[in-house]
């Protein structure tokens, strides 16, 4: 145990409300002025000051000098990568059996200073989530591709059949070390997208066809116009095309 990663410095810095909603606002991959992420966080030039120190002191945030100007950025991708397994996890962890109306205060706000193109469409791990991928979630299920019983995912003969028509070979991923297919917890949209090794396949599937990018400053992704179009009819009874 003695060369395990000390994380509860970071669990401590983010821990703080006014902290994690600044995080929050730089997860789109911008830099921001501490004004700006005063604003944001609902605290005053002195404080936020304060807090972002203490984020850049340990390691989180990494300064940007413009001028007479402090910009302020994620430090690494995998700031944002733990901030959103964090985010996921705690849609998660929430008990099933509680009532609506305590869930309604025990997660994370869904709007609360998180930029809007990761609300869309960003990486969540080695897939897609956001509302995109939700949206997409729904149409394999109510296309009859994939079948969910409690958490268990399983993909369909008529699902496979379907993928293998795109170049997506169940077989494969069956070989994979993940999971085939699970229900990845979406913490901006309370409802699943798709994980394991289905929803790695689906991704680079639709980079490879060009209909989407990604960043190594931010983990939200780019989606082209085409792409939001295909996308929006994948698994849609009405439009079962191969792509080339």
């Amino acid at each position: 145990m003695e060369h395990a990663p000390c994380i509860s410095q970071i669990a401590t810095l983010l821990a703080d409300p006014k902290r994690s909603a600044m995080m929050w606002a730089l997860m789109d991959g911008t830099a921001r002025q501490s004004e700006d992420l005063a604003l944001l966080a609902g605290v005053s030039p002195s404080s936020a000051s304060a807090h972002l120190g203490r984020l850049s002191a340990g390691g989180l945030l990494k300064v940007e000098i413009r001028g007479r100007k402090r910009f302020f950025r994620l430090a690494a991708p995998e700031v944002a990568a733990a901030i959103e397994a964090l985010a996921s996890a705690t849609i998660a962890s929430t008990p099933r059996d509680i009532p609506d109306i305590f869930k309604r205060h025990t997660l994370p706000s869904r709007t609360q200073a998180v930029p809007s193109p990761l609300l869309r469409a960003r990486l969540c791990n080695d897939h897609l989530g956001g509302t995109l991928a939700a949206d997409l979630y729904q149409r394999l299920l109510d296309a009859g591709w994939i079948e969910q019983f409690d958490q268990r995912v399983s993909i369909t003969h008529k699902g496979a059949t379907q993928l293998a028509n795109r170049g997506v070979f169940v077989q494969a991923l069956a070989n994979s070390t993940s999971r085939a297919a699970c229900a990845c917890p979406d913490w901006s949209e309370r409802r699943p997208h798709m994980g394991g090794s289905l929803g790695a396949a689906l991704l680079q599937l639709f980079m490879q066809s060009g209909w989407m990018s990604v960043s190594n400053d931010s983990p939200a992704v780019q989606i082209t116009a085409a792409g939001q179009r295909e996308i929006h009819r994948f698994a849609k009874e009405t439009e079962l095309q191969v792509v080339p």
